[in-house]
């Protein structure tokens, strides 16, 4: 895809000594992994019967699969399989694109639900507590679309991907935006994953375990409204 090569070309004089911040956060990122190891096991006994439940009407809805399990691109460039609950048809993703647009006819009847309420993110407990992801952190994406990044927007995989950052909060209706798009592929690439990088980058400058509670206690209020 011709267009998509030019991002590739975009915000390559921007820079930021990562690496410097990173080791005046040392002792922030160790908390902030303790913080994550034992919020998430506990998360997890806490939640079990409802995660059966989700699982068991997820099950009799559209059967296959409960989970849904993708290829995401974490610290360092290691690439591991986020676990969400399906909400789509099973092998969506060899039907369509690899984002969801819209009102997108391949998802379930109980997905639509689990979407809205973002309990099918619930399941990603599970990659906090193996250590794949955190809490807060800049959100995982597909190798395709990490492949478009320059060496500045490489710079948030220095840390964990997170369930939830400040780009999911400023773009929770991001389906509704590619909707509007002709072509919501491009739309995402040149113009909503930038903004969402940037908004990345300024995590990572003011990253700390206060500022994830905020961040996931201001999640939980967006999901409320």
């Amino acid at each position: 895809m011709p267009k998509l090569l030019k991002f590739k070309e975009e915000n390559e004089g921007n820079t930021i000594d990562i690496q410097h911040l990173l080791k005046q956060k040392k002792g922030q990122l160790i908390i902030k992994r303790l913080f994550d190891f034992i919020v998430s096991l506990f998360g997890i006994l806490i939640l079990l019967p409802l995660l059966l439940v989700l699982a068991i009407i997820i099950k009799l809805d559209s059967g296959g699969p409960v989970f849904f399990k993708q290829v995401r691109v974490g610290k360092e460039g290691t690439e591991f399989k986020i676990f969400k609950f399906r909400t789509m048809e099973v092998d969506a993703e060899k039907k369509g694109m690899q984002i969801t647009v819209g009102k997108d006819k391949r998802i379930t009847k109980s997905g639509h639900i689990l979407r809205h309420s973002k309990l099918d993110e619930l399941p990603q407990l599970i990659n906090v507590l193996k250590g794949d992801m955190s809490f807060v952190g800049p959100r995982p994406e597909v190798p395709k679309y990490v492949a478009l990044y320059n060496e500045y927007q490489k710079n948030i995989l220095k840390v964990r991907p997170g369930i939830t950052d400040l780009a999911s909060i400023e773009y929770r209706d991001e389906n509704t935006l590619l909707a509007k798009s002709k072509d919501p592929e491009d739309t995402y690439t040149k113009e909503i994953m930038p903004k969402k990088i940037e908004l990345n980058i300024e995590y990572l400058k003011n990253m700390s375990v206060f500022y994830d509670i905020k961040l996931i206690l201001k999640t939980i209020l967006v999901i409320l409204r």
